[in-house]
């Protein structure tokens, strides 16, 4: 059973029963709706007279806006009254503390060379499962409550920081360590056969544990959570490319073996840092090194990897660790809003945009600002990862409108309007066309709903 509130619902209207309404205001208070803060001379939307854009906003600065939930008296008192009330607390500190040390490992401060990888992308890890470990909580209690069962389960934990939060059974450092279990394997096996630093011996060798002692294995086609976050990978062996890039890269790194990568095409490749690039692309039963390492994409005619050879690859752009991460980040944004949309075949981010562009009547503008409804879970989780990604880039236009498209279809209007009057500052003049009468219709949906609201008593309104 669903135990969170849809934004755009009232607190009535989706629970029935006071212990399961409790549960509800228990899970508005945890604050997963933490927003990345941009910093810079931004466009917004401003309503005059018109309901036109107003373009003197991109002169001014906008400071950035923290989204914070507040209650009625009603649901403050049944807040006061449930047990969960600490749980959500707690959980949101968790929430907190994962996105804070998230945002810290990779600040533009800190040199490049100095994040950590699977540092960033376990926080990443730490901060979608306690939202989820919360979710389940409530779930669970709510089926108590159903079945009116005199006992109640206790959730106390044993940890109180997220590096100690259990991650499929280990908890974040102990993740770390098990990338070090790994390269001191790899050491073993060069031990074993007399070996020293001979680069391509080294390479062999990280490829022996990996892809047979480990059994670790690429997924053609990211449909799995479980391939798409770092603990679940190790744990598995089952996995993304870009993560099992991300492994790859790190074990070499404690090996003193510095790996490099590009994205080509739809593929990202990594070698290492050579002046001998032939060596890596010669044959030996059947196989390149290169081919190895980045497996069946650099023999597939369809993608671009296939074009890769020793004269090209000294001429590819290498990616910083920022770029990995966001490519990982991009991945599992991708993936959350496909299971979102699940059952809207054919849904897709900007679908809403093309619908308001060709409108032709009233009556199907109107229509097009019918939300679909989607799993909120899974969108929950895809403008998470969103958000983290603006951290990164926060002046890339296109991903800004697609997390004001993502804040739309969950009926967070107000934040809707602001990330997309936003992108409308940065986006070409024909893309800033397209979006200009969405903004308009999701504005005066803003004030619509907030109207709405106000005539309402005793439910949980975002401010």
């Amino acid at each position: 059973m669903l135990c969170a509130s849809l934004p755009g619902l009232s607190h009535q209207q989706m629970l029935v029963g006071g212990a399961v309404k409790e549960l509800s205001a228990a899970m508005a208070s945890l604050n997963v709706y933490s927003r990345c803060g941009f910093d810079g001379r931004v466009g917004c939307w401003i309503g005059n007279e018109k309901g036109r854009w107003n373009k003197l906003a991109a002169a001014s600065t906008m400071a950035p806006k923290k989204r914070r939930l507040s209650i009625s008296p009603l649901a403050s008192s049944a807040l006061a009254e449930t047990p969960y009330t600490s749980r959500a607390e707690f959980y949101h500190e968790v929430l907190n503390d994962a996105r804070e040390k998230f945002t810290q490992e990779i600040s533009f401060q800190s040199k490049d060379k100095d994040i950590s990888l699977a540092k960033a992308l376990l926080y990443v890890a730490s901060e979608d499962e306690a939202f989820m470990a919360f979710n389940r909580e409530m779930d669970a209690h709510s089926l108590q409550i159903e079945r009116r069962s005199a006992s109640l389960a206790s959730h106390a934990t044993d940890w109180t920081c997220v590096e100690a939060m259990p991650l499929a059974g280990k908890n974040m450092n102990e993740w770390m360590v098990e990338l070090d279990v790994i390269a001191r394997e790899v050491e073993a096996e060069l031990v074993s056969r007399e070996i020293g630093c001979d680069l391509v011996e080294v390479l062999d060798a990280v490829n022996m544990v990996l892809f047979k002692s480990r059994g670790f294995k690429r997924s053609p086609v990211l449909v799995d959570s479980k391939c798409a976050y770092l603990h679940s990978v190790l744990s598995s062996g089952y996995c993304s490319a870009i993560l099992l890039s991300v492994i790859y890269i790190e074990v070499c790194r404690r090996l003193n073996l510095t790996i490099v990568g590009s994205r080509v095409g739809e593929d990202f490749l990594i070698w290492p840092q050579t002046g001998n690039p032939e060596e890596l692309f010669k044959v030996i039963s059947g196989h390149s090194l290169f081919g190895i390492v980045n497996g069946k994409c650099v023999d597939d005619p369809r993608a671009k990897a296939s074009d890769i050879n020793s004269n090209s690859l000294p001429g590819l752009e290498l990616a910083t660790n920022r770029d990995i991460i966001g490519i990982a980040l991009a991945n599992l944004m991708r993936l959350h809003w496909k299971r979102a949309s699940r059952a809207n075949h054919g849904l897709m981010l900007t679908s809403p945009l093309r619908s308001v562009d060709h409108a032709d009547d009233k009556s199907s503008k109107t229509n097009c600002l019918n939300v679909p409804l989607l799993r909120p879970q899974d969108l929950r989780l895809a403008i998470m990862a969103s958000e983290r990604l603006l951290i990164l880039q926060p002046h890339n236009w296109a991903l800004r409108r697609d997390h004001g498209m993502m804040l739309y279809y969950s009926r967070e209007y107000e934040e809707a309007v602001q990330e997309l009057s936003i992108c409308m500052a940065f986006a070409p003049e024909e893309e800033a066309e397209v979006l200009e009468p969405f903004v308009e219709k999701l504005h005066l949906l803003r004030v619509e709903s907030s109207w709405k609201s106000q005539g309402k008593k005793g439910h949980l309104t975002v401010s």
